[in-house]
């Protein structure tokens, strides 16, 4: 890039010293305004704020050193808009348009911090002024997200100057190919997709595997409901995974690359093109690499719109632009993989890991976590949290650390119920299980499993059999039909769980779900049908009760299957405003001014009008 000074980097040095120049030019009393670009943030408007910041700073004029940069995604989801000013690390949270004017003014022009924007510790009632002080923040080791909220990921000169590409430099210089797959080995690096399998083991597979050329695939199309961990790490700081790929390219003795991203993250997809372009300008990518004799391009393909695209066999077949349907796997895909050729597929938090493995050491990768689950994970907590987010925290931590001290505990002082993971194969534990480690092994053996790293809480007021509808629904319709198992027996189990959940269940139901269950695991073609019904089968371990309840007693404990509970107006509460009397559409609700109102239990509807409209609480579920 012209305005880096240098044209195309030929040699290590001359990356080396553009990293000290860039680091040389930078102020020391320079001030920086980051405001993040993530998901949660972007819809609560931060590219607003983004622009109304860069007006400021122009209209600021040149002696003043200020520059604002639109940054990846911090994780506090549940407190964006953020907006970090450094140096300090000033962390500012739910900032809104007005607020911009006030920030930079006071903030960056006068080094004031303004009190009312930020976090508030709700144990202390101390106002905390810095990230690392937030109880959500303090538990997390943040590896693979390391450069979000630091880096621009527009500007490649931000991962250079923070040490970008040192990585594929120290790669290229001393190491051999099998010195870095030995690495990667002595790191413990699982895939961070969902399979669990050794990335340095598959590494050398593919590098053994007859027959060329040989493809390097990273898998981003990331579909399970409510994750976006691999999103994130795109779209904040997406030069981490085209490093990561270049030094599997370098092991596996690739020059070929794609990169498959969902065709729903159209913001990935730019910042990647936008990446892979920059780092082509600058000899990074492509042909002879830093002067060597390594060569390795990249290209961005859109995914084909269907959630078991994510699987391996499949992908790769939608790449062929065939139909992602799966295969068979005794052909493994690091002998037999797209074209027919060696293909290793990572998918994007496993690849953003391996800079730091190079750089830092497999050794120091290993000394966190646990014995057979090295390193840290990514997870996207979400559902009857206090603090959603993005999370990355060691392997072997209890989802009780994770769920109390990280997200906060439950909304609204309700009781934790379960936490699914693992996505929509995942399974749903419950709160015996709470001090359990959150490693690959623990949670297959507890019935769920880690997935990609979906995290979804749940409280006492949901149903687990609909939870278990739920994803049998979404994965009925995401089956791609290819076997018989996974077609019909999805079809089969959702229509026992839409009769359970109206109140038509029969006495043998869990059973035959059960059974159902068992036929699915042991004779789907992919791993989708395989553990598709984890979801019903611990719902049904740790909640049988309440499945029985739906079909003994026709009645709903958590009161959410309508029919299956009725609506009633507690006479104490209910003050007679009339407000459920004037908006119940049956006109099942009778009572006078100031006088307790009464439903008509044989005029309602259930649907639920009055229980949502009262502002006294005065409607309860029975």
């Amino acid at each position: 890039m012209t305005e880096l000074g240098i044209k195309r980097f030929s040699s290590l040095v001359e990356l080396e010293g553009m990293r000290e120049k860039l680091l040389n030019s930078r102020s020391a009393s320079a001030k920086s305004i980051h405001v993040c670009t993530g998901p949660g943030c972007v819809a609560k408007g931060s590219f607003k704020l983004y622009e109304i910041f860069c007006a400021a700073v122009e209209g600021a004029g040149s002696d003043v050193q200020v520059q604002a940069k639109c940054v990846g995604c911090h994780g506090f989801c549940e407190r964006g808009p953020i907006v970090v000013i450094e140096p300090g690390g000033i962390f500012y949270q739910r900032v809104e348009e007005p607020d911009v004017a006030e920030i930079f003014r006071e903030t960056v022009l006068g080094g004031r911090v303004v009190e009312r924007l930020l976090y508030e510790d709700p144990n202390t009632g101390k106002k905390v002024e810095k990230a690392n002080e937030i109880p959500f923040y303090k538990v997390q080791e943040r590896i693979a997200l390391s450069g979000n909220g630091l880096l621009d990921p527009t500007e490649i000169s931000d991962y250079i100057a923070e040490g970008g590409y040192t990585a594929l430099a120290k790669v290229l210089s001393p190491m051999t190919p099998e010195e870095v797959i030995s690495e990667v080995e002595l790191s413990g690096l699982r895939g961070r997709g969902g399979g669990g399998f050794p990335t340095g083991r598959k590494w050398r597979s593919c590098r053994q595997a007859e027959g060329s050329p040989k493809y390097v695939i990273c898998n981003g199309d990331e579909g399970d409901p409510g994750a976006f961990m691999d999103r994130c790490i795109m779209e904040g700081n997406p030069h981490s995974v085209i490093e990561g790929m270049l030094i599997g390219a370098y092991a596996i003795g690739s020059e070929h690359g794609y990169i498959y991203v969902r065709n729903e993250y159209p913001l990935s997809v730019e910042r990647l093109k936008n990446a892979v372009a920059q780092a082509k300008e600058l000899g990074l990518v492509g042909e002879t690499i830093l002067g060597s004799s390594f060569s390795f391009d990249i290209r961005i393909n859109r995914g084909g719109g269907a959630f078991v695209c994510g699987e391996s066999t499949a992908l790769m077949a939608s790449l062929e632009g065939r139909p992602g349907e799966p295969r068979a796997k005794y052909v493994h895909t690091v002998e037999s993989g797209f074209r027919g050729k060696p293909t290793n597929l990572n998918n994007v938090e496993t690849w953003a890991n391996i800079p730091h493995i190079i750089n830092r050491g497999g050794k120091w990768f290993a000394g966190i976590g646990t014995e057979k689950s090295k390193g840290t994970k990514v997870f996207s907590l979400v559902g009857n949290v206090v603090n959603t987010g993005l999370v990355e925290v060691p392997m072997g931590i209890t989802m009780r650390r994770i769920i109390d001290e990280i997200g906060g505990g439950i909304r609204d002082g309700k009781r934790f119920k379960a936490v699914q993971t693992g996505g929509p194969s995942g399974g749903c534990i419950p709160a015996e299980h709470l001090d359990a480690r959150v490693d690959f092994e623990e949670l297959t053996k507890l019935g769920s499993m880690m997935g990609s790293g979906g995290m979804i809480v749940m409280d006492e007021e949901t149903c687990m059999v609909r939870v278990a509808k739920y994803f049998t629904d979404f994965l009925q319709k995401e089956s791609c039909g290819k076997c018989t198992p996974c077609r019909e027996g999805l079809a089969q189990m959702l229509y026992i769980l839409d009769r359970i959940t109206d109140g038509e269940g029969q006495v043998g139901d869990i059973e035959r779900l059960e059974e159902l269950g068992g036929l699915l695991e042991g004779t789907a073609l992919c791993a989708l049908g395989k553990t598709a019904a984890n979801p019903v089968i611990s719902t049904i371990r740790y909640f049988r009760d309440e499945y029985d309840a739906h079909i003994l007693d026709g009645r709903c404990p958590a009161k959410e299957c309508r029919g299956l509970f009725r609506y009633e107006i507690d006479p104490e509460a209910c003050n007679g405003c009339g407000i459920c009397l004037k908006n119940c559409p049956a006109d099942a609700i009778t009572g006078e001014k100031k006088v307790p109102h009464v439903i008509n239990q044989e005029k309602c509807t259930l649907c639920g009008t009055c229980w949502e409209k009262c502002p006294f609480t005065a409607v309860l579920k029975v």
